[in-house]
């Protein structure tokens, strides 16, 4: 009896022995290892990683891209607006081996560098610039983030402003601001319709001016036109100018008449 309770006891405690020394890493993981309370210095993985038991302990830490949100953050622009803006952040581990070192959560540490850069690079700007150049601001942000995370051994590839919260006086004002340049855009182009109309319409007297035959035919045609659409009894005056070729070849045929009967 006593046997097989100890031959029990040795087999639990080698599971347990076992379940200290045997981990296994995803693809995604790579696995810092502490011996005696120094940094090995390559981290282990991914696949079966052996520990030594008591003497060895190890941290995973996940090499895949993390998508942070940024909570909102209350900024003054430096126009004197306040805004509530947010934004998310994507970045990830590169050197796991100093995300576990150089500091002591690097999730929460980015988190808090993320919301100070963002009221710091926000508040440096004006709310049009926010409004119509994020992808520079963007950029910014990005950059800074970049380069303070970079001794964590972390990397930080994209940063956007997601919303921009405005106050409700401030979504008013712009709104009366976009209708007023509609209307002036719309001012702007009826006066460019009436330039071109007017320009067209010299340029129409010019020629009839040069050619009188044009302005003949161009009120008969608007005969033609008021007779096809209106059967009823129009009173047209008639310009003198209209009979002038008539008279002067009326004049043209009595002299040649006349010539005729001198010569006879």
């Amino acid at each position: 009896m006593e046997i097989g309770m100890g031959l029990v006891g040795i087999v639990i405690a080698i599971i347990v022995l076992l379940s200290m020394m045997i981990r296994i890493l995803n693809e995604y993981e790579r696995g810092v290892i502490f011996r005696l309370g120094r940094v090995l210095q390559k981290p282990k993985g991914p696949g079966l990683i052996l520990l030594i038991p008591i003497i060895d302990r190890m941290q995973k830490v996940s090499l895949r891209t993390v998508v942070m949100d940024v909570p909102p953050q209350d900024v003054i622009t430096s126009d004197n607006v306040t805004l509530n803006v947010n934004a998310v952040v994507y970045f990830r581990v590169l050197e796991p081996g100093r995300a576990v070192i150089q500091v002591e959560n690097y999730l929460y540490a980015t988190s808090q560098l993320s919301q100070t850069t963002l009221r710091a690079v926000v508040g440096q700007f004006d709310l049009d610039t926010l409004l119509t150049q994020r992808e520079k601001i963007n950029q910014q942000l990005q950059e800074i983030l970049d380069t303070h995370t970079d001794p964590w051994g972390i990397k930080v590839s994209q940063v956007e402003v997601k919303h921009v919260d405005l106050p409700e006086e401030m979504r008013r004002a712009m709104a009366r601001q976009a209708e007023a340049e509609r209307d002036r855009r719309a001012k702007v182009i009826h006066a460019e319709g009436e330039l071109q109309a007017a320009e067209k319409l010299v340029q129409a007297a010019d020629m009839m001016s040069n050619y009188p035959i044009s302005l003949q035919l161009r009120y008969l045609q608007t005969l033609i036109e008021v007779g096809a659409e209106n059967n009823s009894t129009i009173a047209f005056p008639v310009p003198v100018d209209l009979f002038k070729p008539f008279a002067e070849w009326g004049e043209i045929i009595k002299a040649s008449a006349q010539k005729d009967l001198d010569n006879k």
